[in-house]
């Protein structure tokens, strides 16, 4: 069932990106009408021609290999993004499943829902900052409101929630304070704004400093492990900017499901002498 559910999330997750995308453009360079890029009445099209799509145009994965990745329609190629979304979605759901940090029960069934509801988000937030260098508020906003949820649940069902309580603003100060210093030292040059807000996503939904700590040192791993075999090879000049918003995102879902295995690592191999 959650393979099923993460499948058409990411479907709707590639078309959520599109359509936003197209929407937050100037009337004239829009290529279809408001009435038909609405979410939630709009018809699927191709984003090439905007020929409306057909049911078996839209079983996600499937559809894309029974065309070799180009539209049925026009021809044209279709980005890999749209079955590796789809694919990406649907693992992730099975893999918070398995790897959810508490029985999954009382109030922690409603925490995994929020939690499955916020990752179909953080990943049409990856995908919009990959493709378009930017974290539109238009998501972030429902984001942070559904991070505020799940960081509610952990005060309400935690055995002191004053100190709870306590720990969750303490995530967002590390997560959200520390990129905000860096947005104002460098007048937003070494960090966007966007990122400020989401390090207020982040901290309330790992709820505690070390784990946000835990999150930007895994975010800022990745972007390293990634950009100097870039510059290395030439592919990537020192003036580049890539968006760190995804190796955010990743860090985030990386400590929600292991972060209090890795942190225990941690503390029993370093901290035990």
């Amino acid at each position: 069932m959650l393979i099923v559910l993460g499948f058409c999330f990411g479907s709707f997750d590639n078309a959520l990106t599109w359509r936003l995308r197209e929407l937050s453009k100037p009337k004239k360079q829009r290529v279809a009408s408001v009435a038909e890029l609405s979410i939630a009445k709009g018809r699927s099209m191709c984003p090439n021609c905007q020929h409306t799509l057909a049911w078996y145009d839209l079983v996600p994965v499937v559809s894309w290999l029974s065309v070799a990745g180009r539209c049925r329609y026009c021809h044209m190629p279709i980005a890999v993004q749209y079955p590796l979304v789809e694919l990406a979605t649907a693992g992730l759901f099975v893999l918070s499943y398995h790897y959810w940090p508490l029985p999954i029960e009382g109030s922690q069934l409603a925490a995994f829902v929020i939690w499955l509801l916020l990752l179909i988000g953080l990943m049409a937030l990856l995908v919009y900052d990959l493709r378009w260098m930017l974290l539109p508020n238009k998501l972030v906003y429902p984001l942070t409101g559904l991070a505020a949820a799940s960081a509610l649940i952990g005060m309400a069902s935690a055995v002191d929630p004053a100190k709870a309580a306590l720990s969750t603003f303490l995530a967002v100060v590390v997560g959200s304070g520390l990129f905000y210093v860096l947005f104002q030292v460098s007048d937003g040059k070494w960090i966007g704004g966007g990122d400020v807000k989401l390090g207020w996503i982040f901290g309330l939904v790992v709820a505690a400093p070390l784990s946000s700590f835990l999150v930007i040192f895994i975010a800022a791993l990745l972007g390293s492990l990634v950009a100097v075999p870039l510059l290395a090879t030439k592919r990537l000049k020192k003036t580049s900017v890539i968006p760190f918003g995804p190796f955010l995102i990743i860090g985030t879902v990386v400590v929600q499901l292991f972060g209090a295995a890795m942190l225990a690592w941690y503390q029993r191999i370093f901290l035990s002498i």
